[in-house]
């Protein structure tokens, strides 16, 4: 698997809500979802590929924005 070089730490967070059965969130860092050009709304699913892994699938990722010439 190719690494990039940054790193976010986040925490799981749970909400326990009386009658309901917990639900669990990852917030997803504004740099990260910067980089990524991740907008609000976007639909994602999580692909479990072992116990300590695992990869956000984006359904319809935008097409890459070209880069400006430097």
């Amino acid at each position: 698997m190719k690494r990039l070089g940054s790193q976010y730490p986040m925490r799981v967070q749970v909400i326990r809500t009386k009658g309901q059965t917990p639900r669990f969130y990852v917030n997803l860092p504004i740099p990260l979802a910067a980089a990524l050009d991740i907008q609000a709304g976007e639909q994602v699913q999580w692909q479990l590929l072992g116990r300590s892994d695992l990869r956000l699938h984006r359904l319809e990722a935008p097409p890459a924005s070209p880069q400006p010439k430097k």
